[in-house]
């Protein structure tokens, strides 16, 4: 076995993303599919690791920088949210948390219906639905724990997991293409093509340059590393509360309280160019370092039902985000950028959703409010909904019984 220590982890990170961007760039049909490049990298070295283990060799990451960087992403996120812009998209956020709403509904319904249909226990349907694929591998855990010690159902934390590790994966594999089909759909006369371009802003096209300098980016690391602590300790003062929430949703909330707070009394007006280079270099070191360590041999090791399950969820969510959030959310560029990222965190995680999105305006352009509302809508709300989905599903009766 062979361990590498922090610094080995990061230049194992940094060679992901430039690998990532190798492949990108030269095979056609990873630029042509929009997939983003620390998830065409990582998947190579996943897939090299598992060959590897095949061979009784084994690499270990040191992943201790992987929740700082995923907690400076949302930190960026909260800085670049402004009240004057939340306030413009507000009914737009509005439709779109309708459509996220309904895939938490349907997953579970697909979950527990397949789950009973195959034989299985109904809680291993739920496993598979929203509580790991949108809530991701911190919601799965923690449920797995509850269905364990409550329910007494075996092995559901490892379920959870790879369940997590399944949707993360193919969360970053079908919103590019899903994104490529809507878009050929409004690339018309009169349409796309023919639109004024316009400048980007925040995390759209993180390739184009921006210029800084290095005091503002000085400031910048500053909001960020006070809005990490700050959000930290508040959510140690929300643990066991009624209002516990995730910890990167209170890092968030202290970045929009900083951003807007200083702006509303005048003290200091947030570099945007800054926050977005730190957020996207944080955003792509996160990810990099999250899918070059995956365990892809738990995923080998699903039982064949389950594995059914989850390709369903797979297949559900892509033409969930083509046949309802395109159309709910206007059926135009705007609205296919939002179904790619309506995929990411469907199935994964928001980092996940911002990636999609990315590859998929680098190569189009820009869309603003894509950037606006799925960030607030898979930070703020997705969490909280989910929690109370999944506790009305618990309320029905045959979970009563079990």
């Amino acid at each position: 076995m062979f361990q590498l220590d922090f610094y080995g982890t990061l230049v194992a990170a940094s060679l992901v993303l430039l690998l990532g961007r190798g492949l990108v760039t030269r095979v056609g049909f990873l630029r042509a599919y929009n997939i983003p490049e620390p998830v065409a990298g990582g998947l190579v070295v996943a897939l090299v690791l598992l060959a590897l283990r095949g061979l009784e060799v084994e690499v270990r990451f040191d992943t201790s920088l992987q929740t700082p960087l995923m907690l400076a992403f949302f930190a960026t996120i909260g800085l670049s949210a402004d009240f004057a812009s939340l306030k413009k998209g507000g009914r737009i956020v509005g439709i779109f948390l309708l459509a996220v709403v309904g895939l938490l509904v349907v997953q579970n319904a697909m979950g527990i219906g397949l789950a009973k249909a195959l034989g299985l226990d109904p809680l291993m349907g739920l496993l598979t639905g929203s509580i790991s694929l949108a809530g991701g591998h911190g919601t799965g855990a923690a449920w797995g724990t509850v269905f364990s010690e409550k329910y007494g159902l075996a092995s559901a934390s490892e379920l959870a997991m790879a369940s997590a590790t399944f949707g993360l994966v193919l969360g970053g594999l079908i919103g590019g293409p899903v994104a490529r089909l809507l878009i050929k759909r409004v690339q018309s006369p009169g349409g796309l093509e023919s639109e004024k371009p316009r400048i980007p802003k925040g995390f759209e096209q993180p390739n184009k340059e921006r210029s800084i300098t290095p005091f503002s980016f000085i400031e910048t690391l500053a909001l960020i590393a006070v809005s990490l602590l700050v959000g930290t300790l508040l959510n140690g003062q929300l643990h066991d509360t009624a209002f516990e929430l995730p910890t990167f949703v209170c890092v968030l909330f202290v970045g929009v309280v900083l951003r807007n707070g200083l702006s509303a009394l005048g003290l200091y007006q947030v570099f945007e160019r800054e926050v977005s280079v730190l957020g996207n270099v944080s955003l792509s070191l996160f990810l990099a370092i999250a899918l070059m360590s995956l365990k892809l041999w738990d995923l080998a090791s699903l039982a064949l039902p389950i594995f059914i399950i989850l390709v369903a969820q797979t297949l559900v969510m892509a033409l969930f985000a083509i046949f309802v959030t395109f159309r709910l959310m206007g059926s135009h560029y705007d609205a296919a950028v939002l179904a790619a990222g309506h995929c990411g965190f469907g199935l994964g995680a928001t980092p996940t959703a911002i990636a999609n999105m990315q590859a998929v305006t680098q190569r189009y352009g820009p869309s603003q409010i894509a950037f606006l509302v799925v960030p607030m809508v898979g930070a703020f709300f997705i969490d909280i909904i989910n929690v109370i989905v999944i506790k009305l599903y618990l309320a029905l009766p045959f979970f009563a019984t079990a």
